[in-house]
């Protein structure tokens, strides 16, 4: 049972999470807020950590985690496959189609329409992930809501990463570099 559910789960969210990787976090906050303990928000945040920072994609990375901690090993891959099953399906089906109406005004107003869909996901997911970052809900007074920290940090990469323009790999390691020193 706990296979079938993740094969359904799994399949929604690669249909619907048009954009990539990033764009299933919304879906998997839901379903975090859906579970029963399994999956929560904070798991959400140290997998995105982790996906980021191995190969393969993202999606089929937190995905396979998911599964993995839901039903074993089975439940990984069933959960990557289902993830990415739509998204092959949908490909084979437009890479057919496309070729004889790629001139086509609706097809391209169609693409227009999923640019503007695909950076809304994202865009939430990024927000997501922020707040994963720098929100402690569990600290016990109102200044302490905020890590500063992590808020910091964030703010450092962020500024290097737009004004370097480096490999994203130097930013990964010097930020868990970073998280060692600090104990964070």
């Amino acid at each position: 049972m706990k296979l079938l559910y993740l094969l359904f789960t799994f399949f929604k969210i690669g249909l619907l999470s048009v954009g990539g990787g990033l764009a299933t976090l919304p879906f998997l906050f839901e379903l975090a807020d859906l579970s029963d303990g399994w999956l929560t928000r904070e798991m959400i945040g140290n997998m995105l950590a982790v996906a980021q920072s191995v190969p393969g994609a993202i999606g089929a990375n937190l995905s396979a985690y998911v599964g993995l901690r839901y039903a074993g090993i089975p439940g990984g891959y069933i959960a990557a496959i289902s993830l990415t099953a739509p998204s092959i399906i949908i490909i084979i089906f437009i890479a057919r189609m496309l070729q004889a109406f790629k001139e086509s005004m609706a097809v391209k107003s169609v693409f227009s329409g999923l640019r503007p869909a695909a950076t809304g996901l994202l865009s939430a997911a990024a927000f997501g992930a922020i707040g994963l970052s720098v929100w402690n809900a569990a600290a016990p007074v109102w200044y302490e809501f905020l890590r500063w920290k992590e808020t910091l940090l964030l703010a450092i990469i962020f500024f290097l990463i737009v004004r370097l323009k480096k490999h994203p790999i130097l930013y990964i390691i010097a930020a868990g570099a970073v998280g060692v020193i600090l104990k964070l």
